[in-house]
C-alpha cells in the first residue's frame, strides 16, 4: 500500500546582503508541527538571476 500526503507551499524571502533569512527557523517550526521539509523552489529572482522569493516545500501523512 502508498501513502498519501499533502504539501503545504510556505514563501519565504532570502536573505540579502545586510540580512538573514528566516528559511531555518520556518523549517524548525514547521517540523515541530510533524511537517517534514522537502525542498525550495525558487519563485522570483531580480534582473540578474538573483534569487528573491522562494517557496519552502513541506509534505506530512494524511
Amino acid at each position: 500500500m502508498f501513502q498519501i500526503y499533502k504539501y503545504i507551499y510556505v514563501e519565504s524571502k532570502a536573505a540579502g546582503y545586510f540580512s538573514f533569512g528566516k528559511h531555518r527557523k520556518m523549517i524548525d517550526e514547521y517540523s515541530k508541527e510533524g511537517w517534514r521539509f522537502v525542498t525550495a523552489i525558487p519563485t522570483v529572482f531580480n534582473i540578474v538571476g538573483v534569487i528573491k522569493k522562494y517557496d519552502l516545500v513541506f509534505e506530512k501523512e494524511e
